[in-house]
């Protein structure tokens, strides 16, 4: 096992930008790939190198249990965790009239209360270190409103819990040297949307490169936030 590597947990790690980041930094990392459905990471994993490299857990973000023991297989595994990307989530169509309440609490939980299980889970093995990189995928949609979509006030909420993060990181002596960065992508080319927008959107790959990007600064360095658009994206 290559143990100069280190070692990044990645939520929603079974597709997207989840797994396209797996891609773009797998020569510098080993990863803990975590998500629902196990065989989309079981086949990321043997992409990446196999068991050496990367294990796949599956894990509902939304449940703690889950969460902590997707975290304790990664200590077990590979000794220890040293970033954390707090990825899963997902849409819903726009209008109040739209979608079920079912779908609503789905997205909710996941969106919101995902990300803080996931820095629940993870945070005292990065305080135990002293160093760490917490990363939480939000929205241009955390940034603006969006006319009738709850997602938008989820990923408000993702915003707030790494602006949150970060300033209670920074009045904790034992957690000045741990950084968080918000990914905040514009339209994104996913399965989610009925009509794939093609051209006109971010592919996952370019989304990685800014996660790759923000992960590769020195320790000294803090990316606080990284707001990518489509070049034609006009808001």
């Amino acid at each position: 096992m290559d143990s100069e590597r280190k070692v990044l947990v990645i939520t929603g790690a079974g597709s997207g930008i989840g797994a396209a980041t797996a891609h773009a930094v797998k020569d510098r990392y080993r990863f803990v790939l975590a998500g629902r459905r196990l065989e989309p990471l079981e086949e990321l994993a043997e992409r990446l190198g196999g068991s050496e490299n990367a294990i796949a857990v599956s894990c509902d973000v939304t449940e703690f249990e889950q969460v902590e023991e997707m975290v304790a297989g990664a200590v077990e595994t590979f000794g220890g965790i040293d970033a954390v990307f707090a990825n899963a989530g997902f849409g819903a169509s726009r209008g109040f009239l739209e979608e079920s309440p079912e779908h609503w609490r789905s997205m909710v939980l996941t969106n919101v209360l995902g990300p803080a299980l996931t820095i629940r889970a993870t945070l005292p093995h990065l305080l135990e270190k002293g160093d760490g990189h917490f990363l939480i995928t939000s929205s241009i949609a955390g940034r603006r409103i969006l006319p009738g979509s709850l997602y938008s006030a989820t990923k408000f909420a993702a915003t707030a819990i790494g602006e949150a993060l970060r300033a209670e990181l920074r009045a904790r002596e034992d957690g000045n040297r741990i950084r968080v960065t918000l990914i905040e992508p514009g339209m994104v080319d996913t399965p989610f949307f009925d009509d794939p927008p093609g051209d006109s959107a971010l592919k996952d790959e370019d989304v990685a490169r800014a996660v790759g990007f923000a992960l590769e600064q020195p320790s000294t360095v803090d990316v606080n936030e990284i707001l990518i658009r489509p070049i034609g994206q006009r808001a």
